[in-house]
């Protein structure tokens, strides 16, 4: 065996077959840029969707003699050997470069399992002794180099231009040695106008003019295009008072689960858990977060050091066809991931369709220009720090779309004890905006809500005078209590801080006297009684009874998906993602292994449970290793253990 890597961008690729090797075949040369035919009478769904979207020619025949002339790769996939072996023959005598899904030995490459991340590609082969554990070691890896491996990568190619430009050529090495040891996530994080600096410093460097390692601190930061912006944003202004950073990019739980509503991901922190883990363990000496999303008491070991100059604190109206909230269509579908906004929105229109969007701003974009939603909310902050913004984007006026509490600014959280705690906010930090937080959080804090309730409050210093105004909200929008409080101000200092809290407490002691304590009440009720609400299960079944699984689990608020085989599965789910397969016996993982084929070749992995050690057995062996296995095989217990792991690990 000698490995090589082929670029096939633009060349012509030739696949014989139609089943599920083949459509393994095809999505990674598409990947890769190929241009490929597919010759077979039958195909696979996803296959036949490719085709009609003309990114594959499918020629809807038996393969003949001839089909492999051109091809740069010919690949025999049609699971008759006598085929495979007339398509290997053909492509020698075509001169190209044959692989043998049905017998490895009889072509000229075989094709291991990859993992890319950007420019970075990592490939595993065992030879052919095992595809399973090949494709195992690949999604291990998968783990290892994430999206700042890519990032990491795209740094270096940037540095390696510069310092092919600035660096002479007896240095260069060197000096690219020096960046290529550089921790990970430091050029991960590097931003494209320090580059020029960097080389400067690394050539300095290498020649032994300044020490290699000066102390800088480490922000901990999310790794999305908004959050490295407001991250880069409060760097800078620290390296203007002669405070260096690097970044340390993290994948919080409410970036990892994409498939499922906020408020179904299992509680508050969501964006904020693992920023902090990274500050308890040293990893880091600060972090940036959308104020929105801290809940509204800090674990004793944290303090928030800053609070910074606020954005636009509005939500916003954003459509590509219609001008304004008002002209919607009754049904018209609304995208929002926010119980605040769906809330307040069902009280302005009842008559429309709010359904759940998920993903970044560009991603939540991109579906309203595909025509998924007719209109979708998000907020003035987030669009305005990334420059972009819908065709038609209106502002709500704050009284009838109160934002979430802190919306619009940020928040520097550090160690309570860190001595630089100080330093960062007498140089991020914004007094007037530190009081409208304050009395925003003192309200959300006296709710005990988090920052996925239904609630919202909106504070503004006018004319020497803090103006708090504040809503509870039923989730489907039938009942709304709002109020708006205010008190003149001394100026910024300790005082006003203590008078603004008191002020978010009066407010919400106002509004839960109201009737919201009344509307908070019930929409806890509503959660209690159906703790799995925004789960999605799928079933796999073997026998024609009626099953006893399914109804518990509905009854407990999941969605569930009883299906046959693949296919049923594929049909019911559709670009779904479920959030735990359930598997009551060995037969359920042997009915739908095609669907896991498809879910391991995506690097897509829902919550196994296995109901005894049968069913635990057959699900590994197809690289589902189970993530909770019932005590026993009752179903009674199995659905009880189910239910407890989805909760508890906020699955």
């Amino acid at each position: 065996m000698y490995p090589i890597i082929l670029t096939v961008r633009g060349r012509r690729a030739m696949i014989a077959g139609g089943g599920p090797v083949a459509e393994r075949k095809l999505r990674g040369l598409l990947d890769a840029g190929a241009e490929v035919t597919l010759v077979s009478p039958s195909a696979t769904p996803g296959i036949e969707r490719l085709a009609a979207d003309g990114r594959v020619r499918w020629h809807a025949r038996r393969y003949e003699p001839g089909d492999a002339a051109g091809a740069f790769l010919v690949f025999a996939a049609t699971g008759d050997p006598a085929v495979n072996a007339a398509v290997v023959a053909d492509a020698r005598a075509a001169g190209a470069l044959v692989n043998d899904a049905g017998d490895a030995a009889r072509g000229d490459f075989a094709t291991p399992a990859v993992h890319r991340s950007g420019a970075l590609t990592v490939s595993v082969d065992s030879a052919g002794l095992s595809p399973g554990f090949t494709k195992r070691i690949r999604d291990e890896l998968a783990v290892v180099f994430d999206t700042r491996y890519a990032r990491a990568a795209a740094t270096l190619g940037r540095l390696r231009e510069r310092v092919q430009a600035v660096v002479p050529l007896a240095g260069r090495a060197a000096v690219m040695r020096h960046f290529s040891e550089r921790d990970i996530d430091d050029l991960a994080g590097m931003p494209p106008s320090e580059l020029e600096h960097e080389v400067e410093r690394a050539a300095d460097t290498v020649s032994g003019v300044i020490p290699a390692d000066p102390h800088t601190l480490i922000c901990a930061s999310r790794a999305s295009a908004l959050a490295m912006v407001q991250t880069r944003l409060m760097m800078a202004r620290l390296a203007a008072a002669g405070i260096a950073s690097t970044v340390l990019n993290i994948t919080t739980r409410g970036d990892a689960v994409q498939d499922r509503a906020l408020a179904a991901i299992g509680g508050d922190s969501l964006f904020v858990k693992e920023l902090e883990n990274a500050l308890r363990d040293r990893r880091a000496d600060y972090a940036v977060h959308s104020c929105k999303d801290l809940p509204s008491t800090l674990p004793d070991d944290f303090t928030i050091a800053a609070i910074t100059q606020r954005e636009d604190p509005r939500d916003a109206f954003c459509s590509e066809r219609y001008a304004r909230f008002e002209d919607l269509p009754a049904g018209a579908r609304v995208g929002t991931s926010s119980p605040r906004r769906r809330a307040q929105l069902h009280a302005l229109r009842p008559d429309l369709a709010y359904d759940d969007i998920r993903g970044n701003v560009d991603t939540r974009l991109r579906k309203l220009r595909d025509g998924d939603y007719a209109a979708i909310v998000l907020a003035c902050a987030g669009l305005r720090r990334l420059g972009i913004a819908a065709t038609h984007t209106v502002p709500f006026d704050p009284a009838e779309l109160t934002p979430a509490v802190g919306q619009g600014a940020l928040a520097i959280e550090t160690r309570a004890d860190d001595p630089f705690a100080a330093r960062i906010g007498a140089v991020l930090g914004d007094p007037a905006t530190n009081l409208c937080v304050r009395a925003e959080r003192a309200y959300l804090r006296t709710l005990r809500g988090g920052c996925q309730a239904p609630v919202g409050a909106h504070a503004a210093v006018r004319d020497g005078a803090l103006h708090l105004t504040a809503v509870i909200a039923a989730l489907d929008g039938s009942r709304v209590v709002r109020g708006d409080k205010f008190i003149e101000l001394a100026g910024f200092g300790p005082d006003d801080v203590a008078a603004s809290e008191a002020l978010g407490v009066e407010l919400a002691r106002q509004l839960l006297d109201d009737g919201g304590s009344a509307i908070l009440g019930d929409a806890a009720d509503t959660a209690q009684a159906a703790p799995l609400a925004g789960r999605l299960v799928l079933l796999p079944r073997t026998q024609d009874r009626p099953s006893r699984i399914a109804p518990a689990l509905r009854e407990a608020g999941a969605e569930v998906i009883e299906a046959a085989d693949s296919q049923a599965a594929r049909a019911a789910l559709g670009d779904r993602l479920p959030t735990a397969i359930l598997f009551p016996s060995s037969g359920s993982v042997a009915a739908i292994t095609d669907y896991l084929a498809g879910l391991r070749d995506t690097g897509q992995r829902p919550v196994v449970a296995a109901m005894g050690p049968a069913s635990s057995s057959s699900a590994d062996a197809c690289g589902f290793p189970p993530d909770v296995i019932a005590p026993n095989a009752e179903v009674g217990t199995f659905v009880h253990t189910v239910t407890r792991y989805l909760l508890e690990n906020g699955s």
